[in-house]
């Protein structure tokens, strides 16, 4: 019942209000990333939701469009400012995302989008996290995300998957105030920049073994 039907409609009451009520403040920050960043305001990437299917996820741009002498784009790390390490680390470069879940391509609570290229390495059990909308926040978020590797990360989807329920969403949108408040690291960007990319590592993996680890 909650799943089928609650969860959604506590999505769009949420995703609603909080348009609604931080309309002053996406305006801020809409000016502020174009005056520091540059245009387009808004960064636009397809990411895979809920059954595989491919959606246009929306965050506030954190890096500018510096390129190198040859008119490549420099390396992420050197593009990366001040300002946009600041919007990531208070997670306000997500927060169009709730237009996301308004939409329905998202909901507030559950595995976050990864990339597109990453489908072919997730293993059975992994694909579950994909019997769900992916989530602003979600438990693997809030369970050390930067600080485990991607095997621990992607088995926490699938518990959350496993488990969800209004209590387990509750539980994680608790965490996750308490993460966002104390600054924490654990919501910075992605575990790429501990582990490296899934798909490089994986892919390697299947090179020296002939199989994905289950």
């Amino acid at each position: 019942m909650y799943k089928k039907y609650v969860k959604r409609g506590l999505d769009i009451a949420f995703s609603l209000t909080a348009l609604l009520l931080l309309s002053p403040l996406f305006f801020l920050l809409a000016v502020l990333v174009r005056c520091r960043l540059g245009a387009p305001v808004l960064f636009w990437q397809e990411r895979p939701g809920k059954d595989g299917r491919i959606f246009t996820l929306c965050k506030f741009r954190t890096m500018t469009d510096k390129k190198d002498a040859q008119g490549n784009l420099l390396p992420d790390n050197e593009r990366l400012t001040k300002f946009g390490r600041l919007l990531r680390a208070t997670s306000l470069d997500e927060l169009p995302e709730l237009l996301n879940i308004l939409k329905g391509d998202m909901s507030l609570i559950g595995p976050r989008p990864l990339l597109v290229s990453y489908l072919p390495y997730y293993t059975q059990e992994e694909q579950l996290r994909h019997t769900v909308r992916p989530g602003l926040t979600g438990l693997a978020q809030v369970s050390g995300r930067n600080f485990i590797d991607w095997d621990r990360r992607l088995e926490k989807d699938v518990e959350y998957v496993k488990h969800l329920s209004f209590a387990m969403d509750c539980k994680v949108i608790w965490l996750t105030i308490k993460i966002v408040l104390g600054h924490s690291d654990e919501v910075a960007e992605d575990t790429n920049a501990v582990e490296g990319n899934f798909a490089e590592i994986r892919k390697k993996r299947l090179e020296e073994t002939g199989k994905l680890k289950v």
